[in-house]
């Protein structure tokens, strides 16, 4: 009898907090979601998230308030969301830095364990630029500079570790060149430095590269992914410039603290889906150099897993390491 009534009243508890959380992701949202970019305004981080989050405020009926936390390359940010309470109310704009992140940084936070994954965004290459003063119209060109001035040239990028970081660094190793990083606090700073000739160059997304490279404010030699860009289609990959195998790109995701209900991560993960397949966002992300691309939850979890283990390798063979 006491076990009955122990259990019964066990289950009497365990009820209405089953319930509360069904009913709760049935009516989510009740009031405005903050989207935390980790990096400052202007960068592809920022320009991706404002996007989706005017879309997807719309669908939800309640306004996604995008909110820059920038600082430690994303890991500021980042913090902030593993800390927060997993009501569906904080999320986190990912990208390439959230998996590199671990790599050199001792993290506050756990990358693969502390978040719950809601839904991919998009991905789109990186491109290589200079400064239009600096006397290089080729990758062949700046390789040659490179080597006649060791040490002299420097490349700005949005943090250490960052995907900007990396993806130099594997073209240093590559190329056999010697050029010094200098890292900021996120994309738009590493620009605006590249065009104010406070760095010579930088390996930026094109998503937030386009604007200066048609305006001629910055000058692009080369894109970072296998293919072409539709954006610049005169521009040759790295690789077709004389860097055989020479690969990198750039994504963006959306996640959540950890123990934020499965049913709050389906929903936001269906609207999502919903916003990148409106003929609006695609078109908006094809003009600025970014493909949309729709994942499930535990898909996005195998890619940043799968992501992680190949920034290791990178970072072994190309020697990454803190600076």
């Amino acid at each position: 009898m006491r076990r009955s009534f122990a259990a019964v009243s066990a289950l009497t508890i365990a009820l209405p907090m089953v319930f509360t959380g069904a009913v709760s992701a049935q009516h989510y949202p009740v009031r405005p979601i903050r989207l935390v970019v980790p990096f400052p305004a202007g960068g592809s981080n920022d320009i991706v998230g404002r996007a989706v989050a005017q879309a997807l405020g719309d669908r939800l009926g309640k306004q996604v308030i995008v909110d820059n936390r920038a600082g430690g390359n994303s890991i500021i940010g980042t913090e902030i969301v593993a800390n927060a309470q997993p009501d569906g109310y904080t999320l986190l704009i990912i990208s390439t830095s959230f998996t590199t992140n671990p790599i050199i940084h001792k993290l506050p936070f756990d990358s693969l364990k502390s978040f719950a994954w809601v839904a991919m965004l998009g991905v789109g290459p990186n491109v290589l630029v200079v400064n239009p003063s600096l006397p290089a119209n080729t990758v062949q060109e700046l390789i040659a500079l490179a080597k006649a001035k060791p040490g002299q040239l420097t490349y700005a990028s949005t943090g250490v570790g960052s995907n900007g970081h990396f993806a130099m660094e594997l073209f240093k190793h590559m190329t056999g060149t010697n050029m010094l990083h200098v890292p900021y606090k996120g994309g738009a700073p590493a620009l605006i430095e590249t065009i104010a000739g406070q760095a010579q160059l930088t390996m930026g997304s094109l998503i937030q590269t386009t604007t200066f490279i048609r305006s001629n404010k910055l000058r692009a030699l080369a894109i970072s992914t296998a293919t072409r860009s539709s954006v610049l289609p005169n521009v040759p990959t790295v690789s077709e410039a004389g860097v055989p195998g020479y690969q990198t790109a750039n994504w963006w995701g959306v996640a959540a603290p950890r123990g934020t209900s499965p049913a709050i991560v389906n929903r936001l993960n269906q609207e999502i889906k919903a916003v990148l397949q409106s003929p609006e966002i695609e078109k908006r992300f094809v003009n600025e150099g970014a493909e949309p691309q729709i994942k499930t939850p535990a898909e996005l979890g195998k890619y940043v897993a799968d992501e992680m283990a190949k920034w290791v390798e990178l970072a072994r063979i190309a020697n990454i390491r803190s600076e």
